[in-house]
This record gives structure tokens, C-alpha cells and sequence, in this order.
């Protein structure tokens, strides 16, 4: 398909001269290229754009594949390293995942994922693709458009939360998997090691199991025998096995990375973000009550301002899709155009890190040989993870 530059004029999407690439590789010699669902979330174009420009403006590697109704992109024609391409249809934040996955096959979202699928020869349009649209169906489509990683059950959602030694902490699952078996704990702690070694350069992250308590005799168990298989890849030196951690060891930084299931992780997530917010709503409330303490507030507005800067959920806006064949970011739905800049920098970071590949490297390093029962129901693939399936 032909694509549309800034300008107007359509043409094929060039490829280095050298051939056909891994994405690895190919990112080294060539900008980095993210494809943008300019249609989804709760403000679709609005915010989208204006997060793009200014994106562009501190990323003179990059190039954006914008993706969304042709009216809708008029604003953007002028802009450079831009390739249009026009949608014809747009995912709803309400419609049903068979909406998105089978009726809507030119949607702004499922045409951004195509451009993250790598042809015959292994290269792709795009390096990574963003999106702020319905996670159920982004999740959805991108599962199937993508595929899972040989040796990866489940996609997993992972984002960060910032901790008290002025730093973050990964946590994954957030919301893809309510129901989790042991296996899939431990593949998303393989992921999560590779996510922050790969953005952040930590070669040995701490994995925590988040748990009810520190002791291993604690808690359901799935969780007892996800810890058994943590603590075996620990002895094997493929993971930095912490340990079981508790709710506030997210926050404390005990770990870098905290695995859950997706039901346990967003009730976290959510219940970190309300908290945010309802400690600068009281403080708000405070500083206004009268003529003295708005004076003390102007006096204590340095202060004020760093602290809403360090608990502001937007800083921190951009999940990585992690287990896929290819990189893709959730934002969230409601982001402003501060908030969905940071996911496209982090989907930036993620691709110039190579982050699908050091993925790879660590579930065959990991999981490589490791029988796994299925539960009941399960699919005839995810059975047992071999060493033929990673090569």
C-alpha cells in the first residue's frame, strides 16, 4: 500500500540499501520509526497531535507513521519526518473486542499494528506502535495480528510506578490476564527483567512476587509454586529472584520489578493513582482555606510544585504491551497531550534500546528446556515450553 507523506505525494516506504535487517540491527542505522493510532482514546486527534509535534521536537531521531481519518490529520500535513496513513475506520473506547478484532479491519488501531508486523524478510514498517484506545482491543488485536513470543503464553501489561528512593518500580501484570497460573507469573518476570534491562541498563533487576507477606509459606497456591519457579531460575542465574514482596514495597522500591496477576495489578494501579490524586486534592484544600495559608503557599510553591510533579500519574504514562512480536504501548485513554508525549518516549526509548529482541534472549536464556503443566483447558500450545519452540 502506498503511504502518504508530508506534502502529499505517495510513495513506497524506502529500506536501507544494505537489505533486509532485524529490528535490532536495522534501528542502528536508520531513524526510528513509531506508528501512532491518532484516533483512539478519549480525545482521539486533539491531544494525539499536539503530543506528536512536540514529541518530534525533542526527537530529531525519529519519524511518526500517523494513522487516522484523512480530516482529521490536516493539522499535521506540514510537519517533517511524517508519513501519513489513511483509516477508514476508528475502535470506539465502548466497543466490544469482536467489534475491533473482526468488523473494523481498517481502523486507525488495527492499521498502526500492521505497521509493526515484519514482512517475509523480517522488516518492518514501524518499530513500535502507540495507541491511547480500548485496551481490551488493542490487546486483542494486537495478539492477533502480532503473535506471542515462542515460549510466552500470555501478553502482559507492565508500566511503572515511581518509589521512594527517587526512582521506579516496574509492575506487571496491570489489567491483560485476571487469571494467572505459576507458569505465567514466571514468564512475566522474564519479561519485566528484560523491559528494565533493556530502557534502563540494569543487566540483573530484582524480580519481587507480590504476595500477602514476605514468607514463602504465605499465600495462595498459585503463588507458592510461582515462587518455586522463581526461586529454580534464580538458581540458575537467569533472574535476580528477590523474593515475596508486599503492597508497599511497590512504592518503597524493595524491588525493581513486582510481578501479579492483571486483576491484582490494576486494583493497584488504580488504587495508586486515586491516592495521587486525593493527597494533592487534600493539600489543594488545605493551602485555600484562608488568607494566611494561601500565603503559605505561595511561600511553599517550589516545594508543592516538585511534589505534584513526583506523584503525578502523567510522568509515568505508557504500558508496554510486553510478550508480542513486536513492540506496542498503551496509553492511558484520558491522557492529555503531556501525559501520551511520555508514552511515545517510552516506546521511543524501548526501540532504540532493542527491547523485542533482549526479550527473546531472556525467555530462551530462562525458560529454555522447562517442562510446564497446563492447567485445565488450557490451549495444546502452552502445554510445556521446549527448547524448540525458542530456537
Amino acid at each position: 500500500a502506498f503511504l502518504f507523506r508530508s506534502g502529499g505525494r505517495a510513495e513506497r516506504l524506502r529500506w536501507p540499501e544494505q537489505g533486509p535487517q532485524t529490528m535490532t540491527h536495522d534501528v542502528l542505522r536508520r531513524p526510528i520509526r513509531l506508528a501512532i493510532d491518532c484516533m483512539g482514546g478519549d480525545h482521539g486527534p486533539s491531544v494525539v497531535l499536539p503530543a506528536c509535534e512536540s514529541f518530534l521536537a525533542h526527537q530529531p531521531r525519529a519519524e511518526l507513521l500517523l494513522v487516522g481519518r484523512p480530516e482529521a490529520l490536516d493539522a499535521a500535513r506540514a510537519w517533517p519526518r511524517c508519513t501519513f496513513i489513511e483509516a477508514t475506520e476508528v475502535v470506539e473506547m465502548d466497543d466490544a473486542i469482536e467489534v475491533a478484532l473482526r468488523r473494523k479491519k481498517q481502523s486507525s488501531m488495527r492499521l498502526a499494528i500492521n505497521l509493526v508486523k515484519p514482512d517475509e524478510f523480517g522488516v518492518s514498517a514501524a518499530d513500535a506502535c502507540v495507541s491511547a484506545g480500548n485496551t481490551g482491543a488493542l490487546m486483542a488485536v494486537s495478539r492477533y495480528v502480532l503473535k506471542t513470543l515462542e515460549g510466552i503464553d500470555r501478553p502482559a501489561i507492565a508500566s511503572v510506578m515511581p518509589n521512594q528512593k527517587d526512582g521506579y518500580t516496574t509492575v506487571l501484570d496491570l489489567g491483560a490476564n485476571v487469571d494467572c497460573t505459576a507458569e505465567h507469573l514466571l514468564q512475566f518476570a522474564v519479561m519485566g527483567s528484560a523491559l528494565v534491562a533493556a530502557v534502563e541498563g540494569k543487566e540483573q533487576p530484582s524480580v519481587g512476587l507480590l504476595n500477602i507477606g514476605a514468607e514463602a509459606i504465605k499465600g495462595s497456591d498459585t503463588i507458592k509454586q510461582a515462587g518455586e519457579l522463581l526461586r529454580a531460575a534464580a538458581a540458575s542465574g537467569h533472574l535476580n529472584f528477590h523474593g515475596n514482596v508486599e503492597g508497599n514495597d511497590i512504592f518503597r522500591g524493595t524491588a525493581d520489578i513486582v510481578v501479579c496477576d492483571g486483576f491484582v495489578g490494576n486494583v493497584a494501579l488504580k488504587t495508586a493513582e486515586g491516592l495521587a490524586s486525593m493527597l494533592s486534592s487534600f493539600i489543594k484544600q488545605e493551602f485555600t482555606r484562608n488568607a494566611f495559608t494561601r500565603m503559605a503557599a505561595l511561600v511553599a510553591m517550589p516545594v508543592l510544585n516538585r511534589f505534584k510533579a513526583r506523584v503525578d500519574h502523567r510522568h509515568y504514562n505508557g504500558a508496554a504491551l510486553l510478550g508480542l512480536r513486536g513492540l506496542v504501548f498503551k496509553s492511558h485513554g484520558s491522557a492529555d497531550a503531556f501525559a501520551f508525549e511520555q508514552a511515545l518516549n517510552r516506546a521511543y526509548d524501548a526501540a532504540r534500546n532493542g527491547l523485542l529482541d533482549k526479550v527473546h534472549d531472556r525467555i530462551r536464556d530462562t525458560l529454555q528446556a522447562m517442562p510446564v503443566a497446563a492447567t485445565p483447558g488450557e490451549n495444546e500450545n502452552t502445554k510445556m515450553i521446549a527448547s524448540s519452540q525458542l530456537a
